[in-house]
């Protein structure tokens, strides 16, 4: 039996960027969200996701993690990773 997939959701700029709203990362383990961030751009060559993702707030699951660093962040699978792009207005 696989363990359950990271689901990485895409927001605004980055879902466009993506061309989808999420993508599915297999995963036997725990990956830090440095690997996760690698698998996603990989996914989507030839985007430019790369770069909307640098921009991007990032919560695993329902937690901020946008300023610690991302190798140090574990991502367990069957966790959500959201990207969300600044947002303007209020």
């Amino acid at each position: 039996m696989s363990a359950s997939p990271i689901v990485v959701r895409y927001w605004a700029a980055a879902r466009t960027a993506a061309g989808v709203g999420h993508d599915e990362i297999a995963a036997d383990g725990p990956l830090t969200l440095t690997d996760v961030v690698r698998r996603a751009v990989a996914a989507h060559p030839d985007t430019r996701l790369a770069g909307v993702l640098e921009i991007c707030s990032v919560l695993v699951g329902d937690r901020p993690v946008g300023t610690e660093d991302p190798d140090t962040v574990t991502v367990e699978p069957g966790q959500t990773v959201e990207f969300l792009p600044p947002f303007a207005g209020g």
